[in-house]
């Protein structure tokens, strides 16, 4: 994409978000002029086995203003919040002999997986599995503690937490993998639904956003009455670190529901002024990978492959710099889309060069550019880089 090509200096970049020839101004950039939104993405996921209750109540410490979670379903047909339809990543079902003969190799949205399977079980039998950190370098000490919970056991949860602290505690759902559950009988928008129009969050001013990466699945909910605010969700697979350019690969390419219509757009068609045009037709936001707004480039060899600066045998993101952003959020504003960008984490090897190891950094670039919200890990990082960045310009 040809904003996406741009390469300057970390310093430059960060000029571009940041630097003004009239002086500094206290007005945010925010499509509502309100500061940006902290979303505790699975939780406080960066400190406890994610999408539990504990997680979420972390992070509801910590100050979030919104848990995040995804829905996938049971064998009996009930949402429950797991990222993955495969149980294997985020939970210890391997350690339960019982259920060793599940295991099997299927596609999950055209990706080849091997593990157990959320519809494989009853709510019961998933009753009995805990959740797992889904990162080595994360706190490995909680796994197995904490059980798997219901999309109604979070909203009964959000509501009395908000009674308990006296600030509103939103929740921001995903219907995730929707065609894979809709081609097994298992739908999950209608049970989503019906859920939050008995929750009396039917509404753009109830404490809830509903987000997926399949447009199907969104426009389906709306032309069944949903009437939340509607996040159309945007992925790619890596950058090229040679160009910055994202890059795309199954299932991070396209919307699987594309794929099954066999439309061979990639997820970037999302981005331009026409898909932004045609996603604020049925949503109210956009939910893009973060390199869509700041992408990184690395240092590249002799040989024409990216070298590993810091020596430590691996390329990452500690092995580039930030680029220039790009306009997608001036884009989304213009469309009348607020922007919510995913994921920020405060592992170094996710954090470009020029960030010097410091989440908060980079959180400060996003803000500045006039982010509406940010899915993350950590919680408390995001809420200290907010505070900081409110009060340099005076808020």
């Amino acid at each position: 994409m040809r904003t996406l090509q741009i390469a300057l200096t970390a310093t430059a970049a960060l000029c571009v978000a940041a630097c003004s020839t009239t002086g500094p101004s206290n007005k945010l950039l925010t499509l509502d002029g309100n500061p940006p939104l902290v979303i505790a993405h699975r939780g406080a996921s960066g400190y406890l086995p994610e999408e539990t209750l504990e997680a979420y109540s972390r992070a509801i410490e910590l100050g979030a203003d919104v848990i995040e979670m995804d829905l996938v379903s049971t064998k009996d047909g009930v949402l429950i919040a797991r990222h993955d339809p495969n149980l294997a990543i985020s939970t210890d079902v391997a350690k339960h002999a019982q259920f060793a003969s599940r295991k099997k190799t299927i596609k999950v949205d055209g990706e080849t997986q091997t593990g157990w399977f959320s519809n494989d079980f009853t709510l019961a039998e998933i009753k009995t599995l805990g959740g797992i950190s889904t990162d080595a370098e994360r706190a490995q000490e909680y796994n197995g503690k904490f059980k798997v919970v219901t999309f109604q056991e979070i909203i009964d949860f959000a509501k009395a937490k908000t009674k308990e602290t006296g600030r509103t505690i939103a929740i921001y759902p995903e219907s995730k993998n929707p065609t894979y559950f809709r081609d097994l009988g298992l739908p999950l928008e209608d049970k989503m639904i019906a859920a939050i129009v008995a929750a009396g969050w039917n509404n753009k001013a109830a404490p809830i956003y509903v987000q997926s990466f399949e447009p199907g699945s969104l426009k389906y909910m709306k032309s069944k009455g949903l009437n939340t605010r509607i996040i159309q969700l945007i992925d790619g697979d890596s950058v090229d670190l040679k160009t910055g350019a994202v890059t795309f690969a199954v299932p991070s390419d396209r919307p699987y529901d594309w794929t099954k219509a066999g439309d061979k757009r990639n997820f970037d068609a999302m981005v331009t002024p026409a898909g932004l045009a045609e996603i604020k037709t049925y949503a109210d936001g956009i939910g893009p990978w973060k390199r869509y707004i700041v992408s990184v480039k690395g240092t590249i060899g002799a040989d024409g492959k990216p070298v590993d600066v810091n020596k430590d045998g691996k390329i990452d993101d500690a092995d580039a710099t930030s680029m220039a952003p790009t306009t997608l959020i001036a884009d989304a504003h213009k469309a009348g889309l607020f922007v919510h960008p995913f994921t920020f984490r405060n592992e170094s090897r996710r954090l470009a060069s020029d960030y010097n190891k410091d989440g908060k950094n980079e959180y400060g670039v996003y803000y500045k550019l006039g982010v509406d919200g940010v899915f993350t890990d950590f919680t408390d990082t995001a809420l200290a880089a907010r505070a900081d960045y409110l009060k340099s310009i005076g808020r």
